[in-house]
Order: structure tokens, then C-alpha cells, then sequence
């Protein structure tokens, strides 16, 4: 059951990235671009957890990856209200 939730998860975040990527495709806004970038690494986190059978979601390993995404995120935000 996990296994279909982590794959759900992904599927839900690679969708969401490629909305990202044509709004960008659409504008040429970098903010898209962080957008899609920090759901695709999301994505590829999810399937990584999925694949190995044997870690667990509370390895350091896998919030490094969260911590990059997210970072992405903010630098999206902060790059839109920079004047």
C-alpha cells in the first residue's frame, strides 16, 4: 500500500511539473521554471523511495533531496518579488 502511495505521489508531482513547464513554455517566466524543476526533483524522490525496498522515508539522504526542491521553490519566490 505504501508503495502505491509513494507512486501516486510522484505521478501527482510529475503532472503538476509539466503544467509548470508549459505555463513556462507559455511566458518564458523563470518562475515556472523553478516550479517545474523543484516538482520534478520531487518526483524522482518519490520513485527513488519507491524502488528501494529497503530505506525508509527518514533517511538523511531523502531530506536532502526535499531540502533541495524546496529550496527551488523559494528561489522562485524570491527571484519574482526581487525588483
Amino acid at each position: 500500500m505504501n508503495t502505491l502511495l509513494l507512486g501516486a505521489n510522484a505521478m501527482a508531482a510529475a503532472i503538476a511539473a509539466l503544467f509548470f513547464l508549459r505555463f513556462w513554455r507559455d511566458t518564458r517566466d523563470r518562475f515556472f521554471l523553478f516550479f517545474a524543476a523543484a516538482f520534478f526533483i520531487d518526483a524522482a524522490n518519490r520513485v527513488g523511495l519507491a524502488i528501494d525496498q529497503y530505506s525508509e522515508e527518514t533517511e538523511p539522504v531523502y531530506y536532502l533531496v526535499r531540502l533541495l526542491s524546496f529550496s527551488l521553490i523559494l528561489a522562485g519566490i524570491a527571484y519574482k518579488n526581487r525588483k
